[in-house]
């Protein structure tokens, strides 16, 4: 699709990011007592009842998977985040921006005022002309950066092209992963493991090295590591050892970074509903149980973590530096 194909018509409204069927299974399972009025006006949500619970229907979709083809479809606050320019004036470059925690930090940095990148695997840019559009509604700059992070010649030509497309850089934000679930370390095969470190690891390391140039004091760089990092599940054996070392080059790099004036920091999330889990990342029994063991007793949703990412990248975090911030809805970690 042509860049200009997804810029909105004057006056065009964006469409609604939630389908039928997770309205539907929010309207059951939430009920209407999910917002609790304190008095004072103000709304308040019980965090129990904001988003669906498990049991979840068995559904597969072929490797990177796709949010808009999900049941129920997660919401990363396209309906519901509301900015007030903590951001202006930035730039950003998201990887695995078109879904999951990439594509509700995408949707919160253009309504906090930034203009935004997002990388994405070709075969996702159904979900990523999405988030462009999300993005040029409200009024900021989108550029679409489809390709592979394993290819090392993409990694390195990506930064520039971000770059070129938003006039700068100062907003880093490593979020691509990739995750296979195997029970057993004899399941996986070289080329999985090699697929599974050049995403989570190599990425990473490339991209940040070729954004250093661009990157002036009061920068920032976000990673997404995992609960996976302190807590791992046996059936995610290489995943997991990815992401103790995306936390670990976190604390490292922040102290290398620290007298340039450039901040780095990491996300960790739980057990959150994105396309990772349907496409390879979780068992049809695990999915069917997703995030019930929390004491929340349901997945997160990427629309919870929106604001974490504001705020890691916000100049008024200017202190935080070396920090992994959790969501994992109560298990504690990190």
């Amino acid at each position: 699709m042509d860049r200009d194909d997804r810029t909105l018509a004057e006056g065009q409204q964006v469409p609604s990011q939630e389908g039928p069927a997770y309205n539907a299974v929010l309207a059951e399972q939430c009920g209407a007592d999910s917002s609790l009025d304190d008095g004072a006006g103000a709304k308040l949500s019980d965090p129990t009842k904001a988003y669906p619970k498990p049991p979840f229907e068995r559904q597969s979709q072929p490797w990177p998977g796709l949010a808009c083809r999900m049941n129920p479809r997660p919401d990363h606050g396209e309906t519901s985040y509301k900015g007030s320019g903590r951001l202006a004036g930035r730039k950003a470059l998201i990887t695995g921006g078109d879904s999951g925690m990439g594509r509700a930090a995408a949707i919160a940095f253009a309504r906090e005022g930034a203009d935004v990148a997002i990388n994405y695997y070709p075969t996702e840019e159904e979900d990523a002309a999405e988030v462009i559009a999300l993005i040029q509604a409200d009024g900021r700059l989108g550029a679409p950066l489809p390709g592979d992070l394993r290819d090392e010649a993409f990694r390195t030509a990506l930064v520039q092209r971000a770059v070129e497309a938003l006039g700068g850089l100062d907003i880093l934000v490593c979020n691509a992963g990739r995750q296979q679930s195997h029970a057993s370390i004899l399941d996986i095969s070289t080329e999985d493991f090699d697929a599974t470190m050049k995403t989570n690891i190599y990425a990473p390391f490339w991209i940040i090295r070729a954004a250093l140039p661009h990157l002036k004091p009061g920068s920032a760089i976000v990673a997404t590591t995992s609960e996976q990092a302190y807590d791992p599940t046996p059936d995610l054996y290489d995943y997991a050892q990815t992401k103790a070392a995306t936390m670990n080059y976190v604390k490292s790099l922040s102290k290398q970074l620290a007298s340039k004036g450039i901040r780095v920091n990491g996300v960790a999330p739980g057990p959150i509903w994105t396309p990772l889990q349907v496409s390879g990342g979780a068992t049809m029994e695990k999915l069917e149980t997703f995030g019930g063991q929390t004491p929340f007793g349901r997945p997160g949703q990427p629309a919870e973590l929106a604001s974490i990412y504001v705020q890691l990248a916000a100049a008024d975090a200017s202190y935080a530096t070396g920090q992994i911030y959790g969501a994992s809805g109560g298990a504690g970690q990190p």
